[in-house]
């Protein structure tokens, strides 16, 4: 009796760890699928512009965060002169028309996507593209956009005082490559609002009036569902904020996460299933390192995973390439990501938490990620100076000059370690 229990029980255990294995191979062979080969020669260059500072209409969305919109309008070149800051309360901002979304508005569109759907039908805008930012989007390398319906604006988020959020961005947009391949699909697999361009017609056609928490992604999938989208990248390396903390980065996943899947039924079958596909296999990745640990801890637990291991191993080593392929994408903008190499196996497991956490609970409320003011990322970030990012101007680079001395400092502050 308790034998066949106990066979079931291996056979179960089995079966789990081999159906995880599965998914995550899957998953890894599709992304170096899109990295080496559909993403090749897909990424349009930031000089490389068929529309100019006169054909765009800048719009900045947030609540009430006026010193930190203040610093992303600064950042805005100076010949993008039609600068728009849409609020859900008034506040004051140099440089920029502030418009202030009424209460008595109502649409399907919720929180953020209900300030962008009365911004679409209230802020009148002649030119040919809108370009959205995040409110702590700093502009970078930007010259102007390409042809498109929707121009993707890459991003590298900046450290703001937490070394673990800082070092799983890196990770993240290591991953986030995969989305110069996007261009070759009839529907793009997300999009990311901290800079994002949208041709004012396209936007009037589809609008924002849709019920979703993760806007971005949800108007692109509407959009190529209506047309046929024509999804670029541009690499401009825009700078945005790292979450501030643990938790809020695992909340902003999480919402991700939830956004993605509630809104997959807005895609045909095939992409539905490839998109749960991914999904699954991204929210219980974390298994795989742990599992592969405990093989090797107790070899005789499960039998017969000699292969299992070999192929778990290469798996690992995966996430390596992951992280250094995020690593490279900053480049010469920073020095800092080097840190994020021997951290991965634990950068891979934040990542992916909060992906799980929205798979086991779901989150239907829209949050706002907190930001800090850049004076306080100055001060805390040990590759910028007082003034280089507070004085920044968006047509230029944004690279970082590390200075070890604050570097060291800022560690041991970190991890409270001592000097004596």
């Amino acid at each position: 009796m308790f034998e066949v229990q106990s066979e079931l029980a291996i056979f179960v255990l089995l079966m789990l760890v081999w159906t995880v294995f599965a998914l995550y191979s899957a998953s890894v062979f599709t992304w170096f699928v899109e990295v080496l080969v559909l993403a090749w020669r897909q990424t349009i260059a930031a000089d490389d512009v068929a529309y100019g500072y006169d054909d765009i209409q800048v719009r900045i969305i947030t609540i009430d965060a006026a010193g930190i919109v203040q610093s992303t309008v600064d950042a805005v070149p100076d010949g993008l002169a039609d600068v728009r800051v849409v609020a859900e309360k008034p506040i004051s901002v140099d440089g920029a028309s502030v418009h202030v979304v009424p209460e008595e508005f109502t649409c399907t569109a919720t929180h953020k996507g209900r300030a962008l759907e009365w911004a679409r039908r209230e802020i009148p805008c002649d030119k040919e593209f809108v370009l959205y930012l995040d409110e702590d989007t700093l502009m970078a390398n930007f010259e102007g956009l390409p042809e498109g319906d929707i121009v993707q604006i890459t991003e590298l988020p900046l450290y703001t005082g937490s070394w673990v959020t800082y070092l799983s961005e890196v990770f993240r947009i290591g991953y986030q490559r995969e989305q110069r391949a996007f261009g070759r699909f009839r529907f793009p697999l997300y999009a990311w609002g901290g800079g994002i361009a949208i041709r004012t017609r396209l936007e009037n056609d589809i609008t924002w009036d849709s019920k979703t928490i993760t806007e971005d992604t949800d108007f692109a999938w509407r959009a190529a569902s209506a047309t046929n989208l024509e999804f670029n990248v541009l690499d401009c390396k825009f700078r945005n904020q790292a979450p501030p903390s643990v938790m809020t980065m695992l909340k902003q996943r999480r919402r991700w996460f939830s956004g993605t899947r509630q809104d997959s039924d807005l895609l045909p079958l095939h992409y539905q299933v490839f998109l749960q596909f991914r999904l699954v296999a991204w929210g219980f990745s974390p298994l795989i390192p742990l599992i592969t640990l405990l093989t090797f801890l107790v070899p005789g637990a499960l039998p017969d995973l000699m292969l299992y291991r070999i192929g778990s191993l290469v798996e690992f080593a995966t996430l390596f390439v992951v992280t250094g392929v995020g690593v490279a994408s900053y480049r010469s903008e920073s020095k800092l990501t080097l840190l994020a190499v021997p951290w991965t196996p634990i950068l891979v497991v934040l990542n992916t938490a909060g992906a799980l956490w929205g798979f086991v609970s779901p989150v239907e409320h829209f949050t706002v990620t907190t930001k800090v003011p850049l004076e306080t990322v100055e001060k805390r970030n040990p590759a910028f100076e007082p003034g280089s990012l507070t004085d920044h101007d968006g047509r230029d680079d944004l690279p970082e000059q590390l200075d070890v001395h604050r570097l060291t400092t800022e560690l041991r502050e970190s991890f409270h370690i001592d000097d004596g």
